[in-house]
């Protein structure tokens, strides 16, 4: 029996395997990073280890670290959670080995599945369909391919080839990436299928030969190939292809005869069904099967793990769940990792309604991890129902401090092909634009009136010397006053002026400034009443509305020149590590040539050159770690 356990990983999965042993009475320990020495998962833990550094290769990932940790601590099992070691098959060895019990499958089935190339093999011997192509002898026709990972997954590693003269870059550019997030830079190939689907099935055998089938989920929403929005069941699936998904991966996990939940992923296009891969651990989209089935998939892991045998049949499907990933990264700027101090994070209680998150108010988003902030899943009767109950409960999230893609998540709830179920792992990269558009301009110039007066009003009442002084007051009537604030590229220049005790402003054709008291502003849109909170944080100031939350930067009168850069400067897009630098001084380049390439939150990311040109700065160096807006390099344009 079980009695204290180690996570061997970080965020919201450790938060949540803790939750399950706190409601099993199993004891806790947390291992931590530097970076992570004061985050929610390790003061949540009943005992905490330091890992010391906090580049993964250094703490997450150094196995013989954490299962000392296990044994100063007493404890006597480790569950993996997800990434990092979760499909380690050396250390699932080292582990038993060190007498510690695995929640997890056996080592010999992490490692025949392991690698993508050998469980193709194994699966195509087991009779399920699969997808394979040849690097080695790869020609025009073979495109486009989608070069992966063998040892990984969550979109890193993997990069789309479309043409011939790419493959050999893009080829280097996925094994490096893989090579830094798992530890083993190979790779493989197969046909891309861009409008398929991202089907899945969860598994959960015991180790008295009983094998659970615990229905399907639809994650074909994606960006980088990770995914954004996780369902389950998979709506619009015909039934005799929803059986044969179910055959196959029963087929899989008796193939490798496996023990403990897993998941078993597979492109459907059509009719047809190509294994993907086989997922030796708990899934980041486990929630949305929890809901539909009542299970605690975290408890049954534990109970598999200390020898206890599942009921012979399985729950049936309730209802219908959807889940969304909350990533602090900017949707509109490529999906730019975002870091920051989170002021706010307040998503409502509801019925229905469950939170696994990273981070809560006061937390530091870094850039040594993975972007992943939260998961937020709805579970109703039936599919519209859930979508629905979502999409107002991130509606009324309080997010602050950080830019993350809420706003996306919340188009996708909203669009016409989401809503009717016709998703496939393109559609997000087709919408885009669409769903990058952000809240409407009206609704945009509604929020920076409420936040200046909001600011104004706030001034006001704080103040301890012209307290009989009215918000606004000048005594040159004819001049208003004015707030000035930006919002990612955009300008609001908000006026406003003072009736006696009220604040007036025509910055929004047909509102009026109703009420000011508090944190509080209320406008009047026509016969419409509207509330907004206003909260400020040195020179940010959020508003919280109908539309949701917004966040401005209040522009200073005056600036600082040494704020400024010069004309041509390439910068960094975000906090990160420089991994490659492709240029020198005196280097002629041409428009899109890559100048330097950024490492964060396990992503790379290309700065590229702007226009034709030549080097004629160069600040970044390999190994530098960079803060976002910092100056890389500087082209002079070619006349």
């Amino acid at each position: 029996m079980i009695r204290k356990l180690v996570v061997a990983n970080r965020g919201e999965i450790a938060r949540r395997v803790f939750r399950t042993c706190r409601e099993l009475g199993i004891a806790t320990v947390a291992v931590h990073s530097d970076a992570d020495a004061t985050a929610p998962f390790v003061t949540e833990a009943d005992q905490a280890i330091r890992l010391p550094g906090n580049a993964p290769a250094d703490t997450y990932l150094r196995g013989d670290l954490i299962i000392e940790a296990a044994r100063a601590a007493g404890a006597d099992a480790i569950h993996p959670g997800y990434g990092f070691l979760s499909e380690n098959a050396a250390f699932a060895g080292a582990v038993e080995a060190a007498g510690l019990t695995w929640i997890g499958p056996a080592p010999e089935s992490i490692a025949t599945m392991g690698s993508k190339i050998d469980a193709k093999r194994l699966m195509a011997a087991a009779g399920v369909p699969v997808l394979a192509a040849d690097l080695a002898t790869v020609t025009a026709s073979d495109l486009p391919l989608l070069v992966k990972a063998s040892a990984g997954g969550g979109g890193r590693g993997m990069r789309i080839v479309d043409s011939l003269d790419r493959l050999a870059d893009q080829v280097a550019r996925a094994e490096a990436e893989a090579a830094s997030a798992f530890g083993d830079g190979t790779v493989f190939a197969e046909p891309y299928l861009p409008t398929a689907r991202h089907v899945e099935v969860q598994i959960l055998a015991d180790t008295h030969g009983t094998t659970w089938v615990l229905g399907d989920r639809d994650c074909s929403l994606q960006r980088r190939h990770q995914k954004v929005v996780e369902e389950a069941p998979a709506p619009l699936l015909a039934h005799e292809t929803r059986t044969s998904l179910h055959a196959f991966a029963l087929a899989a996990a008796q193939a490798v005869g496996y023990r403990g939940a897993g998941t078993v992923e597979f492109l459907v296009d059509g009719d047809r069904i190509f294994f993907l891969e086989m997922n030796t651990r708990l899934q980041v989209e486990h929630p949305v099967t929890e809901c539909v089935t009542g299970l605690d998939l975290v408890a049954l892991q534990i109970a598999v793990a200390e020898g206890r045998p599942l009921p012979a049949q399985a729950p049936p499907i309730t209802g219908h769940a959807i889940e969304v990933r909350l990533y602090a990264e900017d949707p509109a700027a490529a999906f730019a990792p975002q870091t920051g101090h989170v002021r706010a994070f307040d998503i409502p209680h509801h019925p229905g309604v469950r939170m696994d998150s990273a981070v809560e108010a006061g937390s530091e988003v870094g850039v040594h991890y993975d972007a992943m902030l939260a998961k937020v899943i709805a579970h109703a009767a039936d599919r519209d129902a859930a979508i629905r109950l979502l999409d107002g409960v991130l509606r009324r999230a309080r997010l602050h401090g950080v830019t993350t893609n809420l706003d996306l998540l919340r188009a996708v709830l909203s669009d016409d092909e989401f809503i009717a179920g016709r998703v496939h792992t393109t559609l997000l990269d087709e919408r885009l634009d669409r769903w990058t558009a952000g809240p409407d301009p009206r609704s945009l110039a509604k929020a920076a009136l409420a936040a200046a007066i909001g600011q104004a009003t706030r001034a006001a009442a704080t103040s301890t010397v012209l307290d009989r002084i009215p918000a606004a007051w000048r005594n040159a009537a004819a001049q208003p006053r004015r707030r000035v604030y930006r919002r990612g590229p955009d300008r609001y220049t908000v006026t406003y002026s003072s009736a006696g005790r009220r604040l007036v402003s025509d910055f929004v054709t047909g509102v009026t400034v109703a009420d000011a008291h508090g944190d509080l502003v209320v406008l009047s849109d026509g016969p419409i009443r509207e509330t907004y909170r206003v909260t400020t944080s040195g020179q940010s100031v959020d508003v919280d509305g109908p539309a949701g939350s917004v966040s401005f930067e209040l522009i200073p009168t005056f600036v600082d020149p040494a704020d400024t850069v010069a004309p041509g400067s390439l910068v960094a897009p975000m906090p990160a590590a420089v991994t490659d630098v492709a240029v020198e001084l005196g280097t002629v380049v041409a428009k899109g040539d890559p100048i330097v390439v950024l490492e964060a939150m396990k992503m790379q990311h290309t700065v590229t050159a702007p226009t034709d040109g030549t080097v004629t700065g160069l600040t970044a160096t390999v190994g530098r770690q960079v803060v976002a807006g910092a100056v890389l390099a500087v082209i002079e344009e070619k006349p």
